[in-house]
């Protein structure tokens, strides 16, 4: 598993590479208060990394977060019911 990891992360590590190496052009990103000088791979890759992480974050709250909650309160031990009371006690004859 660790090796199939591991070859994941460099597929992905070189289509990134190429990527930015086959996208050199100068862009300007203009933020309204501030504006990023950046090539056009750089760009890309950013945005495709941000929708990666808001996407999860979306996925995580809307889907894992309450799945696990769910899955936490049924592994909860069963709490005992209440007993229902015996029948009439005989009166109490000390000694």
């Amino acid at each position: 598993m660790t090796i199939l990891r591991l070859l994941v992360l460099v597929a992905f590590l070189t289509a990134g590479l190429v990527v930015g190496s086959l996208n050199p052009q100068r862009i300007l990103l203009d933020f309204g208060v501030v504006g990023i000088a950046t090539t056009t791979g750089i760009a890309i890759t950013a945005s495709l990394l941000a929708g990666v992480l808001l996407g999860g974050g979306i996925v995580m709250a809307t889907a894992v977060l309450p799945l696990q909650a769910r899955l936490r309160r049924a592994n909860r031990p069963a709490t005992p019911a209440i007993a229902a009371p015996e029948g009439p006690r005989p009166p109490y004859q000390g000694t």
